[in-house]
């Protein structure tokens, strides 16, 4: 009882939060404009100012784990590859490319972040983390959506120019890199600056959590609803069902196996969705998956974790 306890406490304070992010919008307090512009401010001001602190007031050579970035990267990788080989067997094309990116891409900084602050009291493991999945996961999303959209178009020298120009000025990565600089340099942080991060740090996680759940629309997952399922299933159980084994026999644990979970189990990331539509697709097949993900996830998290803490390692 104590582990399942545990797991609940660490899962669903996060989901009730996005769910009081759906209601505000259901009674008002929120409209679509509204959500966009926290959005915006989550992902541009706030995420990278808490990355930011948590970087760079730890010792960089410390906390630096070659293994666990290049396991995260790789199994990122593998599990881009072989949801893209699963693609081929849909009969309808015209959604390969929302599948394959729904199917794959985790809300790993602002979700990834909650889970450990909420288990352990920082970021924990989840910069380096971020730092070996975020940069591939807008990569593959650019290509495969480029390569596989409704009306297939070739990649050309101005999309990836775009792509890598986008990459590099990332808030996300900015922050990140900005953070481990600034630990790498052992450069001070005055109490002035330390008070001001930390105040537009806090806002986040509930900021965050808040956006995403005011941002489904629940109408539209009924339409293309098979295959998201199976893009749910693939998300939430058949990747975390591969490598987190793997990960347990490479000797992780706590915040590193937390961070792995949350990497591979997590539900999709609201932004599929935006960049789909903004690539040409229809976006009804990426829109459902982050629904139907969102919403099972509180409960695929909470059996994962309680598994995990069950057998000792977290």
């Amino acid at each position: 009882m104590e582990n399942l306890i545990f797991s609940l406490n660490a899962t669903l304070p996060i989901f009730f939060t996005m769910i009081l992010g759906w209601f505000f919008r259901k009674v008002g307090l929120m409209d679509e404009a509204f959500v966009k512009k926290m959005n915006k401010f989550v992902f541009q001001a706030a995420l990278p100012a808490l990355l930011f602190q948590d970087l760079a007031t730890v010792n960089f050579f410390e906390v630096w784990d070659t293994t666990f970035v290049l396991f995260c990267f790789s199994a990122t990788l593998i599990s881009i590859l072989g949801v893209t080989a699963l693609s081929f067997f849909l009969k309808d094309k015209s959604i390969q490319g929302e599948f394959i990116q729904a199917s794959y891409r985790s809300s790993a900084a602002i979700l990834g972040i909650a889970f450990i602050q909420n288990i352990y009291g920082n970021a924990g493991m989840a910069p380096l983390m971020i730092i070996a999945t975020v940069p591939l996961y807008n990569v593959m999303a650019v290509v495969v959506l480029s390569l596989m959209k409704p009306q297939r178009e070739p990649l050309n020298r101005q999309l990836l120019l775009k792509t890598l120009k986008g990459i590099l000025t990332n808030p996300i990565i900015l922050g990140i890199v900005a953070g481990m600089l600034w630990s790498l340099l052992k450069l001070p942080v005055p109490v002035i600056l330390e008070k001001t991060v930390k105040n537009v740090a806090v806002l986040a996680t509930p900021l965050g959590l808040m956006a995403m759940g005011a941002s489904f629309e629940v109408k539209q997952a009924s339409s293309r609803l098979k295959p998201a399922i199976v893009a749910s299933v693939i998300k939430l159980v058949v990747l975390v069902a591969i490598f987190l084994p793997i990960a347990v026999h490479l000797g992780f644990r706590q915040e590193k196996l937390i961070a792995i979970l949350v990497m591979l189990g997590s539900c999709t990331t609201v932004s599929c969705y935006i960049m789909a539509k903004n690539m040409g697709h229809e976006g009804i097949l990426t829109s459902s998956t982050v629904m139907l993900t969102t919403l099972f996830s509180a409960f695929t998290l909470t059996g994962w974790l309680y598994l995990l803490r069950s057998l000792a390692f977290i």
